[in-house]
């Protein structure tokens, strides 16, 4: 019988960290048709690649703050690390609903983005460290949050939009969340109990000899290349879902917010039902599963044209199910696969492992959900679309094929 899960106040303050950081993230995209017909870059006039350029900016931001967060978090310890991270995020968000043109939409997002690249190498070792018997489990349910961080935001962005609150308003609220959700990690628990920010504190050299060992680990590349795919995949579609569903099927800002609230729901129901009950022995099988079960769903979504439908509400509710089972679907890309990495590589240091890995997935957000904008500029999103079963596909052979080509090693620890 498993042990029972067992949570503390940083669990808490991890979980509503990821919630208020998926807030932040999904934001700009979600009032990204508002904020285009503001700030003179309109989607529907050749805006698409204008606005997948703000995450690729983005992107890049969260990929230098990840090659760094490692030094910071083994000089400061990930309890600063993480309250560093939600200060930089909500302040960067907080001004960029103040911006009064694109270009200034760019520095802005550059300072969240450092912010959350931050919290994205942090968050999983951060956890990982409350809960070392069981980190599969855990690492899951924190994900999940992630989730729930979607669902929420989507629904009410996509309601305070309807009913013609400023786009502005809604990044500003998030940004104070963003900046409060800091402060709970500078609330300092019992010293007299162990946690993260008492673990031992690795300098500099340190660091480099871990990640040389990493980088010279040819299984670790091909995990790295499994994140880059399976990330975009995930990203894109959370991203561009809002805006497909509008431009493509003339749906409300709120029925569009429900579609992404669906496939964060499915998100969550995935992670959190993968956290409770996935075993080690299964992560593979969970990964090839949910990757080969999602493609078909997205071609799908991809071929429904509005003349197939006598009405709007059998087209919506349709949508939003199979929205639904995509969010289950790529529920484990991220977490499931970043657990199984380390798994598959025990000789290594965890924690930078967890960093790398997410270094890898950033770019593959930020490289995919540009060129999703650029192709939908030619084809439309419609056609876009049709990237994300291909990279799929990829993925599904990464994870089917590393096994076969490097054999797994005893786990000698090196955690920071």
């Amino acid at each position: 019988m498993r042990e029972k899960l067992r949570f503390g106040r940083y669990d808490y303050a991890g979980y509503f960290a990821f919630i208020v950081y998926a807030m932040c993230s999904l934001a700009i995209p979600l009032v990204l048709v508002a904020m285009g017909k503001a700030l003179n870059f309109p989607l529907e006039d050749g805006g698409m690649a204008a606005g997948g350029l703000l995450h690729l900016f983005r992107s890049m931001a969260l990929f230098i703050a990840l090659l760094f967060c490692g030094m910071i978090g083994g000089r400061i310890g990930k309890r600063r690390t993480m309250g560093a991270a939600m200060l930089l995020m909500g302040t960067g968000i907080f001004f960029c609903s103040l911006s009064p043109v694109y270009l200034l939409l760019i520095p802005f997002l550059l300072i969240a983005g450092f912010g959350e690249g931050l919290c994205e190498g942090m968050a999983t070792p951060f956890v990982q460290d409350l809960h070392r018997d069981a980190p599969e489990r855990y690492v899951n349910i924190a994900h999940s949050m992630w989730s729930v961080g979607i669902f929420f935001c989507v629904i009410i962005t996509g309601t305070l939009l309807t009913v013609g609150v400023s786009w502005r308003s809604i990044l500003f609220i998030c940004g104070i969340l963003g900046l409060l959700s800091g402060l709970f990690f500078f609330w300092k628990e019992n010293p007299a109990k162990k946690y993260p920010e008492s673990a031992h504190k690795d300098n500099l050299a340190d660091i480099w000899r871990y990640s040389v060992a990493i980088a010279k680990s040819g299984r670790f590349w091909i995990f790295c290349l499994g994140m880059f795919m399976g990330a975009g995949a995930e990203y894109c579609l959370t991203f561009w879902t809002a805006a497909y569903l509008q431009l493509t099927f003339h749906a409300s800002a709120l029925v569009a917010g429900f579609g992404t609230a669906a496939i964060a729901a499915g998100m969550f129901l995935g992670r959190a039902g993968f956290g409770f009950f996935a075993r080690k022995e299964y992560l593979k099988h969970i990964l090839l599963f949910c990757s080969l079960g999602t493609i078909p769903l997205i071609l799908l979504l991809a071929y429904l044209k509005p003349e197939m439908f006598p009405s709007l509400n059998i087209m919506f509710s349709l949508l939003i199910f199979i929205l639904f089972l995509c969010g289950i679907g790529i529920a484990p890309f991220w977490p499931t696969l970043q657990v199984y990495g380390v798994e598959q590589l025990p000789e290594l240091n965890s924690t930078m492992l967890y960093i790398y890995f997410s270094a890898m997935g950033v770019p593959g957000c930020g490289f995919f959900t540009w060129i999703m904008g650029v192709l939908g500029d030619r084809f439309g999103l419609r056609g876009a679309f049709l990237m994300l079963p291909a990279s799929l596909v990829i993925y599904a052979l990464i994870i089917f094929a590393e096994g076969w080509l490097f054999p797994r090693k005893k786990k000698v620890s090196h955690d920071i």
